[in-house]
């Protein structure tokens, strides 16, 4: 992927995205680090564990989550990308569904824009294209206020793949290069922990796509349902499997909250998987 003049090589190894959540309600680490001082400090520390990529988001996306107003979101995420920007050469990814929120964080710094919606801001593909931006396309069920709200497909996994194609050829259409695209299933977004073990299950078969893949299972609730584990910051050793699996399935990039630990798991499957030893 080329993304605002940097480059991210896929098959090599396995990329490391930490979550960076600017919010006070996200399900695992919500007001943590609302403070943007705070926010930066963990950055860095994500970074010298290991995370490639910084993924920045000032609106929860969990499960029940309302909307966040675009100015409220933009005074959250702005002063960490203008401040990462200026002092690491990371990538820095702005998980956003607001095509405003991804102009303005674009031209503050960050590199990708990770898309839970998909371009369902119709002026999103516009922005990406018009800036050079690195875009990740999610299958999401709905909307976070209602989405888990029994989640209900025909044909799982030929149901997403036809969702995420439309979705890049539209990307494509609006002038958002080939080389700058990547998908992700939408682990936890609009399915059941049945339908999400059967998309780690079937991971080969979004090669299909020919695009790169990133996977989102970090202390989801899932893993919490499958291990009797209500508090996500006990599901480190399953997001740890997930990851794994993920990495051995096709998994280009892997986006968590436990950078330090993943990083040594990812390190470990691409010695066995991509033989990088």
């Amino acid at each position: 992927m080329n993304c605002r003049g940097k480059s991210l090589t896929c098959g090599e190894r396995t990329w490391i995205m930490g979550i960076l959540n600017v919010t006070p309600d996200s399900f695992s680490d919500g007001g943590r680090y609302i403070d943007a001082n705070r926010a930066i400090d963990y950055a860095y520390q994500m970074i010298e564990d290991g995370a490639d990529i910084i993924d920045i988001g000032g609106e929860s996306s969990r499960p029940g989550a309302l909307p966040v107003a675009t100015d409220e979101e933009l005074t959250r995420v702005l002063p960490v990308i203008d401040a990462l920007a200026k002092g690491t050469d990371a990538f820095i990814s702005i998980d956003t569904c607001k095509s405003p929120v991804a102009r303005n964080a674009l031209q503050a710094g960050a590199h990708i824009v990770n898309d839970i919606t998909a371009l369902g801001d119709a002026d999103m593909a516009g922005v990406v294209a018009g800036l050079g931006a690195g875009l990740i396309l999610m299958h999401m069920k709905g909307v976070p206020r209602t989405m888990q709200h029994s989640p209900v497909y025909q044909d799982l996994i030929p149901e997403i793949l036809t969702f995420l194609q439309n979705r890049i050829d539209k990307a494509q259409a609006a002038g958002v290069c080939p080389d700058r695209i990547m998908i992700d299933p939408g682990i936890g977004f609009g399915k059941t922990a049945e339908h999400n073990l059967e998309i780690l299950r079937s991971l080969d078969a979004f090669r299909s796509l020919n695009k790169p893949i990133l996977i989102g299972t970090s202390r989801k609730a899932f893993i919490g349902k499958i291990l009797n584990l209500p508090n996500p910051d006990d599901r480190l050793e399953g997001t740890a499997a997930t990851v794994a699996w993920a990495i051995a399935h096709g998994a280009d990039v892997v986006r968590v909250h436990d950078v330090k630990a993943i990083c040594k798991i990812a390190q470990m499957t691409d010695a066995i998987h991509r033989r990088t030893n």
